[in-house]
């Protein structure tokens, strides 16, 4: 599956994520995401059955558990588990879906875009989330020179 830039912009303006796979650990990535968004200015919700808090802020199961509907869902979870919390996210109207590198696989990708869903598969958000740090910024300018960079 080749993503968009259309598809990664469209879910980049939404105001509220839910992090599935967030973690307490400053060590895992599913907490650089989090922390991330967070400090970008968008509303999180971790999503995580087996932590209370991450960043701080409480956590929750599951999708279904949050306090208001998450806009996009990104997801930092092996891809044998994605597939119940993407039916989830379909049954809650989730329309927006991140399977972040590692998340994803061709299953996830079929049922997403079965549900409707706009969905970018295999991308790193660090790549396209503005402000970027540095690493980042020459990452994406030499995707963009070897013609890696989604159009």
């Amino acid at each position: 599956m080749r993503n968009s830039k259309s598809a990664i912009d469209e879910i980049l303006a939404q105001k509220t994520i839910a992090v599935v796979g967030a973690s307490r650990s400053k060590d895992k990535f599913g907490f650089a995401v989090y922390h991330d968004l967070k400090t970008k200015g968008y509303k999180v919700f971790a999503v995580n059955p087996n932590a209370d808090v991450v960043d701080g802020d409480r956590c929750y199961a599951g999708l279904g558990a949050l306090p208001s509907p998450a806009d996009a869902v990104i997801m930092v979870i092996p891809p044998a588990q994605t597939l119940p919390i993407i039916e989830e996210a379909g049954r809650l109207g989730i329309k927006h879906l991140w399977l972040q590198q590692g998340s994803s696989s061709p299953e996830g990708v079929a049922k997403a875009k079965e549900l409707g869903m706009n969905v970018v598969s295999g991308e790193c958000i660090f790549m396209f989330a503005e402000p970027m740090e540095s690493f980042h910024k020459v990452h994406r300018f030499f995707n963009k020179v070897f013609g890696l960079y989604p159009k």
